[in-house]
């Protein structure tokens, strides 16, 4: 039986989200899908980064990218509003325990002076890995609610593709979004890719005409796979998604107990933060376990 571990901003719990060694460690514990947020920055350049404003959980500044840059510090200023010169120069590699209430501050190794990578090096260092049994699954980070800190969904979700398909990609990738726009323009311009439908309580009221199935409609705006916060996923849900066509891949699960009956109710995937105790939890239940990949040889061996 094969249900899917994907990795979570890479492994938020272990290492640095988002970031290149946070990737390469993710690919070289093994895990079917590799996660990961990307926003469009001032000069149109896709980056990792899960927040529309720089985040001070993840982010530190070190230095402005010229002398009396109006813009420094960076931390809280919106990713739309920066370049990539001036985000290259945060720190994403520390995760301070500036909130008591954060668990991954105790659990994540830091890798200080970790730079924010753009999309097309994440797709660089997959290629490199020759990890085409690692699923890349893009979310495009959009709230319609926040214009002024979100691109254009067409834009943005055609600078995305173009990226995917540069690099050969488009057939072992899916793109994921709160913001359903994206998924309909995905369909047109990537029909074969896959396209998750992420869905929260907090995000339900983004969607018109929404109604009691909200599989269907997931599935009637373009998607292929319904994308549930935990909390959401019942039998009822599974039985309307399963109605729908849709498989159903659930986050954020970071507890053996929960993941049990995630996959008691019968989830194609789970979306974890700690890809190594869904490795425990899979072995325990014989199911089929996402090979490791790497490490990385010098060059020339």
């Amino acid at each position: 039986m094969r249900v899917e571990i994907h990795g979570h901003r890479g492994a938020r719990g272990l290492w640095p989200e988002n970031t290149l060694p946070g990737m390469s460690r993710t690919m070289e514990l093994g895990v079917h899908a590799l996660e990961l947020d990307v926003a469009l920055t001032a000069d149109r350049r896709l980056v990792l980064t899960h927040d529309l404003t720089v985040s001070a959980v993840t982010s530190a500044d070190r230095r402005p990218i010229t002398a009396g840059d109006p813009l420094f510090p960076y931390v809280g200023k919106p990713v739309n509003a920066l370049t990539l010169a001036q985000l290259r120069t945060l720190d994403v590699g520390v995760r301070l325990p500036r909130h008591p209430n954060d668990p991954f501050a105790l659990t994540q190794v830091a890798m200080p002076e970790t730079r924010m990578p753009t999309l097309g090096a994440v797709l660089g260092l997959v290629n490199a890995y020759d990890a085409e049994g690692v699923r890349l699954h893009v979310e495009l980070k959009s709230d319609p609610t926040r214009p002024e800190l979100t691109s254009d969904p067409e834009l943005f979700t055609e600078l995305v593709v173009e990226e995917l398909d540069r690099h050969g990609r488009l057939g072992n990738a899916a793109i994921l979004s709160f913001d359903w726009r994206i998924l309909s323009h995905a369909a047109g311009l990537a029909p074969g890719t896959r396209r998750f439908a992420l869905i929260e309580l907090d995000t339900l009221h983004w969607h018109d005409g929404l109604g009691d199935d909200i599989p269907a409609a997931a599935r009637d705006a373009g998607a292929t796979t319904l994308s549930p916060e935990h909390a959401m996923v019942d039998e009822a849900l599974m039985a309307q998604a399963r109605a729908a066509g849709l498989d159903v891949a659930v986050w954020t699960v970071n507890e053996a107990g929960l993941a049990a009956r995630m996959l008691d109710l019968g989830v194609a995937g789970v979306v974890t933060d700690y890809p190594d105790r869904m490795r425990a939890l899979w072995r325990e239940r014989g199911l089929e376990l996402p090979e490791p990949v790497g490490p990385l040889k010098p060059v020339g061996v």
